[in-house]
């Protein structure tokens, strides 16, 4: 009676051994895009990469793409929930993460939404971005255009610059790459942003030469007046220029106060403060990682 119960537990404890062996491993997460399945070209690749870090700069939630060949034996949903718990996407406490995964072999992939996210992107909303905007891509195989369509549709939805249906679909018949479809759907909707998006915009416009035209001239104004009176002065200067260029009271202010700030500071402190805040920070290496957000399973999957 022992011996067959041991057997049976040996036969248990193989078993389990076993189907976890089986399962697919969690890659670990260094960057934005991970691509186990080479599907994906260093310009392709890059561009997703660019997309996804602007969208974290921007809003502060975290987005990451993964590609792997199977899923198996693993249901895709399964696997998904071990990724997102090992990468742990998105900010602790807002758990505005994302996830876009796609098992090549398998012919299915699946959006993955944090809990911060889920009353934005439902599970119908993912299922339609997935129907509408990926999966035609993925059929004509241009997997680029089909995850940047994606990302591009959930990008705008968490911004509210577009409603779901803003984007059309992208139907198998058109000759643009979802890359192009997307870039012209969402550059629809930029009349419909709000100022501060707009002046957002404007300021990230502003050529690298100026800023440093503009520190230099900081720099002189407060070794001739002092902080106070050269931040002063630094204020009033960049303030006219952002009203003389844009015309918006609300960018004259902004740049007037941001002017006075930095003479009133100096250069000298603000480069010891980044100094100081990168060697600090320095616990991620360089590299991408998870913020410490959660999920619950929200999302949906489909295939093409």
């Amino acid at each position: 009676m022992f011996s067959r119960f041991a057997r049976l537990c040996l036969g248990l404890v193989l078993w389990l051994s076993a189907t976890a062996w089986a399962e697919v491993a969690v890659p670990p997460l260094k960057s934005r895009v991970t691509d186990l399945t080479a599907t994906l070209s260093t310009s392709q690749r890059s561009a997703l990469e660019s997309e996804l870090q602007a969208f974290e700069a921007r809003n502060g939630g975290q987005m990451a793409i993964l590609l792997v060949p199977s899923t198996r034996p693993e249901a895709i949903e399964q696997y998904s929930i071990r990724v997102v718990e090992a990468w742990k996407l998105g900010r602790k406490g807002k758990d505005d993460g994302l996830l876009l995964l796609l098992a090549k072999n398998d012919h299915r992939m699946r959006i993955e939404v944090g809990y911060g996210l889920e009353g934005v992107i439902p599970d119908a909303i993912a299922k339609r971005i997935i129907d509408e905007s990926m999966a035609p891509l993925f059929k004509r195989g241009d997997f680029a255009g089909g995850l940047l369509a994606g990302v591009k549709r959930l990008t705008a939805l968490i911004e509210g610059r577009a409603m779901a249906s803003t984007v059309p679909q992208a139907s198998a018949s058109e000759g643009q790459s979802g890359g192009r479809v997307i870039e012209k759907s969402v550059d629809a909707v930029i009349k419909d942003k709000s100022i501060s998006e707009r002046l957002i915009d404007t300021i990230s416009a502003v050529p690298i030469w100026l800023l440093v035209v503009l520190a230099i001239a900081g720099t002189a104004l407060r070794w001739l007046f002092g902080p106070l009176f050269g931040g002063v002065a630094m204020g009033g200067l960049v303030g006219g220029g952002a009203w003389f260029v844009t015309g918006m009271m609300g960018a004259a202010v902004i740049a007037g106060i941001l002017g006075f700030v930095f003479v009133l500071v100096g250069i000298s402190n603000w480069i010891a403060m980044g100094v100081s805040g990168s060697s600090g920070g320095g616990s991620r290496g360089g590299g991408f990682s998870g913020g410490g957000g959660s999920f619950g399973g929200g999302g949906a999957s489909g295939n093409w």
